[in-house]
């Protein structure tokens, strides 16, 4: 048998195709072949199982081999293998290893989805490190004779007679001057790990050197020899193909540790994704605690198709806010080898995204309600999970409504429905607004947090990374009429202002008097003095900033499309309480005095905040110090 012949005409330009378009990295050839032989061999077991193939199956373990000195690098599997005319047909005519074909005979096969090949376009991947490719198979047909084919990278081919005699393929690769990096033990080890260690084929890369018991020495000690033994790289049947009532708490934990050997904390929970109706999905995804940016960009979820690995940049197909989750996602039905625009349009990718939200949403549900208390003590790891998916995913926040926590100071915690039912009555204005109190540095913050808490008042502890957004997300959606201020926001009758007022003990005049000392004693043009009638116990003087512009101001900080606010100066009011003592006595005083002291007061109110620094503080000190 000896023939020469030209690819079909449909296959003129496939090569510059792959190698500028199709593939965006050449090591992916490995994975293209290593999953072709997995087909092969998948199918041969499928073939067994119908009945349709009445030999013995024998070991189906995948051999991946290199020749440093002949620049070979050689795929050998023992699967369905292929004649002269199939290999005409699947390799030159670019057919996904006839899988049209093999559906059709075989589409009793309930499972048969799982035995589609690539064996067309993927093959040809190998022209991006090879300047010629062969084949040499044998077909599991009886009394089929082995077929050689060879091609140089063009449209032309030749086929005679092969020397395979064990049914199956060998894919030998004739590596070419600008891929010799693939020529090496340490290189190849390293795709095989990326993308073949879950394969559902053994996939063997030569040997490796192992310690195993043998004995006992003089002291009774266990002795151990080295062996060589066959490098199996892959785990057959990882966690996320099993059915969750196979698994414990410990295997998916064991699978994490697989996933991701270097992380030092245990995952918090999990989520096992199985379905395959309208769609084709399986995986598991962690909760992780999240320490540092170097873990999110190292431990990122993985994609596999068939357990083949295709990539960790799955943007589009998981949800934006779960990109911090870690763990695996399996599906046939995600566009392989695609341009990330057609990856967004796939009608699939949508749905997959639509339903880990979903599942993510009823699983962190499932998890509040059975166990609240284990729930709220891992708040903090995933609270920016939550709230992020709050915050951009309408159909998520519905559900995450029920189980998403607010903590007081006080260290409580309450769902929104339940915080809502316990300040309703309490904290609420003369206009019948709810006024929610909160504070994002309690140590900065004690002494209005005080004052509040004076007042039988709750207070909020809203210190995350997405609060400055989330509070307003707690405005139009945590129940009718509520109204957020931060703690520093203003005096605190003036944060929930109630009908009864306090009436000033100053007169007009003094009044004025008064407002005319502390704006010469502060001299600031971002402090805007105001004198108002306050309890006697308050504080003389207190600085606060409107919620409404420092939250603008906070938020364009963090990229809450508030630019225009960023720009702005800070602007500060500054409370004289007319009726304290101090006030009196300042109006009673020299005019040197009653400055001196009015800056007291107001550094005081500066130093409260953390706002008093460099020689502003370095004065007070000095003044303080006079004063004593």
């Amino acid at each position: 048998m000896q023939e020469k012949g030209s690819i079909s005409i449909h296959t003129e330009n496939i090569f510059p195709v792959i190698k500028k378009f199709l593939y965006s990295d050449n090591e992916i050839f490995l994975r293209e072949l290593v999953s072709n032989a997995v087909d092969a061999s998948q199918k041969i077991k499928r073939l067994s199982s119908l009945g349709q193939f009445q030999g013995e199956l024998g070991d189906l373990t995948i051999d991946v081999k290199f020749d440093e000195n002949a620049k070979t690098i050689t795929i050998s599997d023992r699967g369905i293998g292929m004649t002269a005319e199939e290999i005409k047909k699947y390799i030159n005519q670019i057919a996904f290893s006839g899988a049209t074909e093999f559906m059709e005979k075989f589409k009793e096969a309930n499972d048969a989805n799982e035995i589609i090949g690539r064996f067309g376009l993927g093959f040809y991947s190998a022209f991006m490190v090879a300047d010629k490719v062969e084949i040499q198979s044998l077909s599991h047909q009886e009394g089929a004779e082995p077929a050689h084919w060879t091609c140089d990278g063009s449209t032309s081919y030749e086929i005679s007679e092969g020397t395979r005699t064990e049914r199956g393929t060998d894919v030998i690769l004739h590596i070419n001057e600008e891929s010799q990096e693939f020529l090496n033990e340490g290189r190849l080890s390293e795709i095989l790990n990326k993308y073949a260690r879950f394969l559902p084929i053994p996939v063997r890369f030569g040997t490796k050197t192992e310690s195993q018991p043998d004995g006992e020495d003089e002291e009774g000690k266990p002795k151990y020899t080295s062996v060589e033994v066959d490098n199996i790289i892959n785990n057959t049947t990882p966690a996320w193909t099993k059915a969750p009532s196979e698994l414990k708490d410990e295997d998916y934990i064991a699978f994490y540790r697989e996933l991701y050997p270097y992380s030092m904390d245990e995952p918090l929970f999990w989520i096992h994704l199985n379905v395959d109706y309208p769609f084709n999905l399986t995986g598991i995804l962690y909760f992780p605690k999240v320490k540092n940016e170097m873990d999110i960009q190292r431990n990122k979820i993985q994609l596999y198709s068939r357990q083949v690995f295709i990539t960790d940049e799955v943007k589009d197909i998981v949800p934006e806010f779960l990109m911090l989750l870690q763990g695996v996602i399996d599906s046939p039905d995600i566009p392989l080898n695609v341009s990330r625009s057609f990856l967004q349009a796939d009608s699939n990718v949508k749905k997959i995204n639509n339903y880990i939200t979903k599942k993510v949403a009823d699983k962190l549900n499932e998890i509040f309600k059975a166990d609240r208390k284990n729930f709220e003590q891992k708040w903090n790891d995933i609270a920016l999970f939550i709230k992020y998916g709050m915050l951009s995913d309408e159909k998520f926040a519905e559900k995450a409504n029920d189980f998403c926590l607010l903590s007081n100071i006080d260290k409580e915690s309450f769902t929104l429905k339940e915080y809502y039912e316990k300040v309703k009555d309490i904290q609420v204005d003369k206009d019948g607004n709810i006024v929610y109190l909160y504070t994002n540095d309690p140590s900065q913050q004690d002494g209005f947090i005080a004052s509040v808490k004076e007042k039988g008042y709750d207070v909020l502890v809203l210190d995350g990374q997405l609060d400055n957004h989330f509070v307003g997300y707690l405005e139009q959606k945590g129940g009718e009429k509520i109204q957020a201020k931060r703690v520093d926001a203003d005096v605190v009758d003036k944060l929930i202002q109630k009908e009864e007022t306090q009436t000033l003990s100053l007169s007009e005049e003094e009044s004025k008097k008064a407002s005319e000392i502390f704006e010469k004693a502060i001299s600031r043009a971002d402090m805007k003095v105001e004198v108002d009638a306050l309890n006697t116990d308050g504080l003389p003087v207190s600085v606060t900033e409107d919620e409404f512009m420092r939250r603008m101001k906070d938020m364009a900080k963090t990229g809450g499309g508030m630019g225009f606010y960023g720009t702005l100066p800070d602007n500060y009011k500054v409370t004289v309480n007319g009726n304290h003592p101090l006030i009196k006595r300042i109006l009673e005083s020299s005019e040197e005095e009653g400055t001196q002291l009015a800056k007291q007061a107001f550094d005081l109110a500066l130093l409260s905040r953390g706002l008093l620094k460099g020689a502003d503080l370095t004065s007070f000190i000095k003044r303080s110090v006079g004063m004593i």
